[in-house]
């Protein structure tokens, strides 16, 4: 794939997380948490109901060969948009966002470095290391 192509997807999605955030914060002051997690599952439930609709299904009929953890991703996005919703108009959307993140690129080097559930291994160098280092402090610097 062309790379110009990857990082264009991957500024998308940090668009759309960054906007989900301010709009789960709206409807978590408005609805409460677990009603806005509600909403916001049956909206994204919807939508790719119609899409496997409209792409007949899509590969659905080989779930039973993935390990039993992927199939965990429902709940874990619940605890990721529950908490989204919750943290963000209560720190705002830089501070949420910034220990969100955080806590990604920290459990993502460990994944990467163990190679856990099914990685493939990339071994923490100084310069990984380094950069989570300086990621703490920026961290620290917008937290504080």
């Amino acid at each position: 794939m062309n790379t110009v192509f990857l990082i264009s997807i991957a500024i998308m999605g940090g668009i759309a997380i960054a906007l989900q955030g301010q709009f789960m914060g709206l409807l978590d002051r408005a609805l409460g948490t677990v009603a806005s997690v509600f909403v916001t599952y049956v909206g994204g439930g919807l939508l790719i109901a119609l899409i496997l609709i409209a792409f007949r299904g899509g590969n659905l009929k080989n779930w039973q060969g993935v390990p039993w953890y992927a199939l965990c991703t429902g709940i874990l996005g619940l605890v990721i948009v529950g908490s989204i919703g919750y943290v963000v108009p209560r720190l705002g959307v830089a501070k949420g966002f910034t220990l969100t993140v955080t806590s990604q690129f920290l459990i993502a080097s460990l994944i990467d470095h163990y190679g856990f559930f099914g990685a493939v291994i990339r071994p923490m160098d100084i310069t990984r290391s380094l950069g989570l280092c300086m990621m703490l402090l920026g961290v620290w610097l917008v937290v504080k």
